[in-house]
């Protein structure tokens, strides 16, 4: 709900709150991705990581080829912390998608109200 609350801090107005949980594989991601993409007026999706049970690079997997697997057409901003968080960040840079990269909480709230205002 934190993530929620700062991107309206930033001007923008979320349209839904998905927890993947603690179990994320990467079918649990596409299937997050598929059930937002039904929602025709999805501007962006923020993908916000605090990895201490997840690790991040089984995150950066999961969105890496959910995003090829629906062919992500909205811009996509991932923000990771925790466990293998720096290897989660190499592998979402050299996987050739236009995925943006945050650092913090509200780096990312700001990315993702400018991506969904074509900014």
């Amino acid at each position: 709900m934190a993530t929620m609350d700062t991107i309206k801090l930033f001007g923008g107005e979320p349209a839904n709150f998905l927890d993947v949980g603690g179990g994320a594989t990467t079918e649990k991601v596409t299937e997050a991705f598929k059930l937002m993409l039904k929602n025709p007026n999805l501007k962006a999706i923020l993908v916000n990581i605090f990895g201490g049970i997840m690790r991040c690079d089984v995150i950066a997997e999961g969105v890496i080829v959910a995003s090829k697997a629906v062919d992500l057409k909205v811009p996509l901003v991932v923000r990771m912390k925790g466990t293998n968080e720096d290897l989660g960040k190499k592998m979402l840079a050299d996987s050739g998608l236009p995925i943006i990269s945050a650092d913090s909480m509200e780096e990312a709230a700001q990315k993702v109200v400018a991506a969904a205002e074509g900014k």
